[in-house]
């Protein structure tokens, strides 16, 4: 089966990657002439694990393909995905013009019947968009090639994607043709061998689950997040509480953990989103804005704590901080708490030094040199005034108390992620401070 992927950012190389995985001849699209050319190489621009080596193998196995010339593999492929960007327009609503733009290509050069398949994140309505567009395209070729839409919302969990292509919990299709169940449910196939969890909907309901999803994960961090803060007021200990409503099988233990916030690609972005969705139909989304607005006020949590520790006043201090990206396993830092952070500490006069063991170059890319990048975590705490924990990864679990001892300035620990032990940083000596 041949199929193009239009769009190599996160969502279209994990999927045009893993599509070859399974016996299938990708070929990704893209107009960055530089990435493509980097990317017939096996150099990604992304960090993702395990995606270089099988980009690099699908390449060698001739399963993986890269060009920028969409109008040259239309004739040869059965479906072809859009999965280029949908980022947020000034009012919070997602901007369509790329999605758009890759309709209008198709409908300039198809000659035979095609799937289109919208895998980008889009608001309910985008399908109908993408006909129109590709219809209008057709007329104006004086043309009557056949065509389908269909939506396919992607679930990937940034440092855990491509895990979860290859074995999803579910994939959700909206089609409106038999002929596009047939396509789509033939390309799942090999993904569906040990259970079949291919759910097909209406394309309206495929559009609105990735949001909704989204919305509800947000939810609960929101909703413990919030906990956490009354947690502290009234003397109770929030990681207490989330193991008792965990166990709850109507709530379940998963997106229950209170920190500094979420960032990341998806769910500020679908927040935003589906609020805007409700807003143009005239309905408001009370909930969701909420989420939000918590949101936005725990990215200040850190700082908080950090300026009433001083009495207010950090001028002249030097901050710590573990952890750039929004989570472990990724350089993403689309609005990390990190950034908001490290822009409040700078703006009370205290500098900052920082280390993360992949998200530095990014770090330095969006806000240059206005912190100090230490080779490794125990580089980043010598003579501090404070560490603040901001994203979990694995090597900051078990850090050697010794060392903090003897580098630290004064010794300070606000832990942003509760990932360690109250009783043993105190008994060592330490200020510390938690998340409720």
């Amino acid at each position: 089966m041949n199929i193009a992927i239009v769009g190599t950012g996160y969502v279209g190389l994990v999927s045009g990657t893993c599509f070859s995985e399974m016996g299938i001849n990708v070929t990704c699209v893209d107009v960055d002439e530089k990435k493509i050319e980097n990317l017939k190489k096996g150099v990604i621009s992304i960090y993702e694990p395990g995606l270089e080596d099988m980009v690099r193998k699908n390449i060698q196995a001739g399963r993986l393909n890269f060009t920028t010339d969409l109008a040259d593999v239309l004739d040869d492929v059965e479906i072809v995905f859009s999965a280029v960007g949908t980022p947020p327009d000034e009012d919070g609503s997602a901007d369509l013009k790329y999605v758009l733009a890759v309709a209008k290509a198709i409908g300039e050069n198809i000659k035979k019947y095609t799937v289109v398949v919208t895998k980008s994140t889009v608001p309910v309505g985008t399908a109908k968009k993408v006909k129109e567009t590709i219809q209008a395209e057709l007329d104006k070729r004086g043309e009557n090639v056949k065509f389908d839409v269909a939506s396919n919302p992607e679930f990937l969990k940034e440092g855990a994607a491509i895990k979860d292509f290859m074995s999803p919990d579910r994939v959700v299709v909206g089609i409106e043709s038999e002929k596009a169940k047939e396509k789509m449910s033939r390309l799942y196939k090999p993904f569906m061998l040990v259970s079949d969890r291919l759910i097909f909907t209406d394309i309206p309901s495929a559009e609105m689950i990735k949001y909704a999803a989204n919305s509800m994960l947000a939810t609960r961090i929101s909703f413990m997040n919030d906990i956490a803060n009354l947690c502290e007021l009234v003397g109770a200990d929030v990681n207490m509480v989330r193991k008792g409503i965990g166990t709850d099988t109507r709530i379940g233990k998963k997106f229950l953990y209170a920190g500094c916030g979420y960032g990341g690609s998806c769910f500020p972005k679908d927040v935003k989103a589906l609020i805007k969705t409700a807003q143009k139909v005239g309905y408001d989304m009370e909930v969701l804005q909420a989420v939000e607005s918590v949101n936005e006020k725990q990215k200040s949590i850190l700082f908080n704590k950090l300026m009433k520790h001083f009495n207010g006043d950090i001028n002249g201090k030097t901050i710590a901080i573990w952890g750039l990206a929004f989570k472990p396993e990724t350089d993403d830092m689309r609005e990390a708490p990190a950034l908001v952070l490290i822009d409040k500490i700078i703006s009370a006069g205290a500098s900052v030094k920082v280390y993360d063991p992949i998200a530095m170059p990014e770090c330095k890319r969006r806000i240059g040199d206005k912190v100090v990048y230490c080779k490794d975590m125990y580089e980043a705490v010598v003579d501090v005034d404070t560490l603040l924990l901001v994203t979990e990864w694995k090597e900051f679990r078990m850090p050697s108390l010794e060392v903090l001892n003897k580098t630290m300035k004064n010794k300070v620990i606000i832990d942003g992620r509760n990932i360690y032990d109250a009783k043993e940083m105190v008994e060592s000596g330490f200020d510390y401070y938690k998340i409720g």
